[in-house]
């Protein structure tokens, strides 16, 4: 099953109204007040940062590893900042603030084809071909994002991931996509005066009054949401989030590994910690919800798995990661921001004849940190080879319920499905009992 769009909203949907909307917006007033207001902001705004390994990492590598099992491949385990928790001999820089992360090792999914996985692991549900499950950061654009008032940019911004529908969330809770350099096409106002802009926006504002009265369902409304929101980001101030080079260079190249990117790899390391960069920025103005892609190399390892992860992946991956955890705690918003890891399943411990592992749910992996959360353990366990759980296991609705619980939305909301069908939210996840104290 391919994995769901935001068909009614994608960004070139979206981008193609903006390019209207530049020649009907408005100059709006900027928000005097948001420099002023910068800290508390930062001190109030609870938030998700999912990094996304598309393809399906081999957990087994990277978080579990087995030394002495025949499934235990090539790489040694260190201990790290969190007494008792080893990970990849490839993430030192990560082993060195792990006390700001945690590990569910129980992980057992049972959905190993990628886009069955992808919708999973994103939604919490199963897929279902009577109804469009909405990918969590559409309920959190909904739930949190919505009621961020001072809010002028999209609350849930997707960076080089796939992310998926806002399904019954509606299209105003859609993902807003770019890339790690975070130009957005069309954002200009086509050379339009002020004057000229408020008119052609009073215009525009009587059409639409006009689609919403008609009682043509819930489409012109979004359409008008859409509209304002493509305003806002051709005047608002908080454009600048997306504008990784107006940090100093020292902290982007903490986030990249230097102007040569970490291992050498300067094209993918750079992206990912620019993309991760950014993400710090949008979740600073108030963005609740930031997905990333690890877009460091390829997942799906099926041949050369250890080579690929020693030499491409973990690299830049492991420099991202341990900057954007020191970052945080240095601004004081780790315990604000949940941070999540994951991809859609993981890979086989049997190492393959071509020295790669193949697609695996069974047993394996997520990462999750910061949002004062009770950090510094793996939670759940393997057995020696790898091949089963020996703990209590764990499902992608309680990854989510535990960011909820984090971020202060209650799990117990049901929201309703656009066929009326009643829809807990992360599909009746329960907070991790030890994450949460």
């Amino acid at each position: 099953m391919a994995f769901p769009t935001p068909g009614d909203m994608s960004r070139r949907h979206f981008m193609r109204h903006m390019a209207v909307a530049a020649a009907v917006a408005p100059t709006l007033d900027f928000i005097s007040h948001i420099e002023a207001h910068a800290q508390t902001a930062r001190r109030n705004n609870k938030a998700c940062i999912l990094m996304w390994c598309g393809g399906g990492p081999p957990t087994i590598d990277i978080w579990d590893l087995k030394p002495g099992s025949k499934n235990g491949g090539e790489f040694k385990p260190i201990d790290t900042a969190a007494p008792g928790v080893q990970i990849s001999e490839h993430m030192p820089k990560t082993a060195q603030v792990f006390d700001k992360l945690s590990l569910i090792r129980s992980m057992s999914t049972r959905e190993a084809d990628h886009g069955r996985g992808r919708y999973y692991m994103h939604t919490g549900f199963v897929p279902n071909p009577t109804v469009v499950h909405p990918t969590f950061g559409s309920v959190v654009s909904h739930e949190v994002g919505s009621k961020r008032k001072d809010l002028e940019i999209p609350a849930f911004v997707s960076v080089n991931a796939p992310s998926g529908s806002p399904g019954y969330m509606g299209t105003s809770n859609a993902p807003f996509v770019v890339g790690s350099d975070g130009r957005i096409r069309n954002a200009d106002r086509g050379g339009l005066t002020d004057i000229r802009l408020g008119q052609r926006l009073n215009m525009l504002g009587v059409i639409e009054e006009g689609f919403i009265k008609s009682g043509r369902g819930e489409l012109p409304k979004s359409h008008k949401d859409v509209y304002t929101k493509a305003v806002n980001l051709m005047t608002s101030e908080q454009m600048a989030a997306f504008r990784v080079d107006d940090e100093p260079q020292e902290i982007i190249d903490m986030y990249t590994g230097g102007p040569n990117g970490a291992g050498g790899m300067m094209a993918r390391g750079n992206a990912f910690g620019r993309s991760l960069l950014m993400a710090r920025r949008l979740i600073e103005t108030g963005v609740p919800f930031v997905e990333v892609g690890v877009n460091t190399g390829g997942w799906d390892l099926h041949n050369g798995v250890f080579d690929a992860l020693k030499n491409n992946n973990l690299p830049p991956m492991d420099t991202a990661i341990a900057a954007l955890v020191t970052d945080l705690t240095q601004r004081g918003m780790i315990d604000d921001v949940t941070l999540v890891w994951m991809g859609e399943f993981a890979r086989t411990p049997r190492i393959n004849q071509n020295v790669g592992r193949d697609h695996w749910a069974a047993s394996w992996t997520n990462m999750i940190g910061g949002g004062g959360l009770k950090n510094g353990q793996a939670v759940g366990a393997t057995n020696a080879d790898g091949t089963a759980c020996t703990t209590k296991t764990y499902q992608p609705g309680d990854i989510w319920a535990t960011v909820a619980h984090a971020m202060g939305i209650p799990t117990n909301i049901v929201h309703t499905s656009k066929n009326g069908r009643p829809m807990k939210i992360a599909n009746g996840g329960t907070p991790i009992a030890e994450l949460i104290g």
